[in-house]
């Protein structure tokens, strides 16, 4: 599964374990494993009605993946009710602030289609 963001797609694969689920993002020119985010659902502290999702992230020295790892992983926690693991890592040289927000919004993009197609019961690729 990938974005459609010419020259800042992120690729998503992901494996069921029982009720548990593992992703690994990767984009860029240099694929790799920059952070890793372990995530939660649990009743929101706002409005104990409503899901949430709590996360805890190991980061690599130099990277700089971990919002994106804990954001998706929380998304997707507080949305399927059950834990999940991120690991994330894209790289691109020199991004300007407009191309980080570009990734940015991939990355919600992203987790959308994980979202939907979970729960559509897609198979992982």
């Amino acid at each position: 599964m990938c974005t459609q963001t010419p020259g800042f797609n992120l690729t998503a694969r992901w494996q069921k374990a029982g009720p548990d689920l593992l992703v690994l993002v990767t984009g860029g020119d240099t694929p790799h494993i920059g952070a890793v985010a372990a995530a939660t659902p649990r009743p929101s502290l706002a409005d104990p009605n409503r899901q949430s999702a709590t996360a805890s992230v190991l980061c690599f020295l130099g990277h700089k993946e971990d919002d994106l790892a804990k954001g998706l992983a929380e998304f997707l926690a507080s949305r399927l009710g059950s834990r999940v693991v991120v690991a994330a890592g894209a790289h691109w040289d020199n991004l300007t602030a407009a191309q980080i927000e570009t990734v940015r919004h991939n990355a919600a993009t992203l987790g959308e289609m994980l979202l939907e197609a979970l729960r559509q019961g897609q198979p992982a690729p």
